[in-house]
């Protein structure tokens, strides 16, 4: 069955198959962590404090990851990024005396670098298994492999929650580096090894983009990931166990359940953004204005003290789908805008910015949350959006004038 697809499909579903196990064991820690550390009694602020190195490292990878990428080929960087999660599990395993703060970030740290590599390496490769003039597809496939990832790490929120449970904190950690290791020795094996490297090798300044789409767009993902970072890392985790007594995995359904809406409506964006008389740039300020307004309401309805349950799954329901829409096209965007050649340096500096933006929204999330609630963190949210929809309306045309697909 396999040996009748053609060789660009089977290293899509390879590379997918590569970033979908990943994420599973990203998703899982990223809630072990909370949850865990919230139970030991770590404030908002520290636990958002735990996150810190994860984006900061995570922004620096994306910085010099699509430089290397260029250099040694994306296989090497997909695969890098598998081992250091390995790693990054096993340093969680030291006795519970030893789980310092500074050892958990710089655990997080590796963790950081090691998401970053593979998602950098996996988006990079798709530029590169479709024909330029093939955009329709393009964006489809982005939005598939991006959407089923967001699906994945939803279920990965929830097997953190369910893990926790049922085999506490060092149990889970063992489970996931034992499936982990079997991908990543998988992939090494058979991911193709020429993949992603540059006809003419970049030089290390090169790694700032000269683009300035690629910049535009960058500010835009920053505010995007920024709006969301803010309420959803550490305030929401931390309202829902706090405020509303939920057990762990009560929360760790819930944010599941969120991601996983937001993965599916991802991977099915195209079907009704894919139009051929609205460029993608122009929808993406349509859907960008729209999703302004969804942080607003919720915040309007709890402040007039509305059900807060019933308030919290309406209004975040209505915010995955609106940000899976917009991310969608962000990302579909990144990708057309990207040189071929080279086009890990591009799509690395682009996601460099989604890591800053995650790295301000976690601060931001446990900061705001623990001085001021969740209605201030709704608000710093909604305010990100409106700057990243101004920041996409001054992104120009494509050169090659593609409408429709590629603007």
């Amino acid at each position: 069955m396999l040996a009748q697809l053609s060789a660009e499909v089977r290293q899509y579903m390879i590379v997918t198959g590569n970033y979908w196990a990943f994420t599973l064991t990203d998703g899982a820690l990223r809630m072990l962590v909370v949850l865990h550390f919230h139970e030991l009694g770590y404030s908002a602020l520290e636990v958002a404090m735990l996150f810190l190195f994860y984006e900061f490292f995570g922004m620096v990878t994306n910085l010099f990851g699509g430089w290397l990428g260029a250099r040694w080929g994306l296989n090497h960087t997909m695969n890098m990024g598998l081992g250091l999660q390995v790693v990054a599990l096993a340093l969680l395993l030291v006795p519970s005396s030893m789980l310092t703060v500074l050892w958990v970030m710089g655990a997080q740290a590796l963790s950081g670098i090691a998401k970053d590599l593979n998602k950098m390496s996996a988006k990079s490769t798709i530029k590169l298994l479709v024909p330029d003039e093939q955009q329709s597809r393009l964006y489809k496939w982005v939005a598939l492999l991006t959407g089923s990832k967001n699906t994945l790490k939803g279920v990965g929120f929830f097997l953190g929650g369910l893990l926790l449970t049922l085999l506490e904190f060092r149990g889970a950690l063992l489970a996931m580096i034992a499936g982990l290791l079997i991908v990543w020795v998988t992939s090494l094996c058979i991911l193709n090894k020429e993949m992603g490297v540059a006809k003419h090798k970049p030089k290390f300044k090169d790694i700032f983009s000269k683009s300035h789409a690629v910049n535009i767009l960058s500010g835009a993902r920053f505010l995007l990931f920024g709006s969301r970072d803010v309420w959803f890392v550490v305030a929401l985790p931390v309202f829902l166990a706090s405020q509303l007594d939920w057990d762990h995995w009560q929360v760790g359904s819930f944010l599941a359940g969120w991601v996983i809406i937001y993965g599916l409506v991802q991977s099915i964006a195209p079907r009704f953004t894919q139009k051929a008389d609205v460029a993608p740039r122009n929808q993406a300020v349509f859907w960008g204005a729209i999703l302004s307004l969804s942080p607003i309401l919720l915040a309007l309805a709890l402040w007039q003290s509305a059900p807060v349950a019933a308030s919290m799954i309406i209004g975040l329901s209505l915010f995955a789908v609106l940000f899976a829409i917009n991310s969608s096209l962000h990302s579909y965007l990144i990708v057309s805008y990207s040189q071929a050649d080279g086009v890990s340096l591009d799509v690395g500096f682009y996601y460099m910015a989604n890591a800053a933006g995650r790295l301000l929204g976690t601060v931001l999330s446990g900061w705001l949350y623990q001085s001021y609630g969740l209605i201030t963190c709704l608000l710093v949210s909604a305010g990100f959006v409106v700057l990243s929809t101004v920041a996409i309306n001054t992104l120009p045309g494509r050169p090659d004038g593609a409408k429709g697909n590629g603007d």
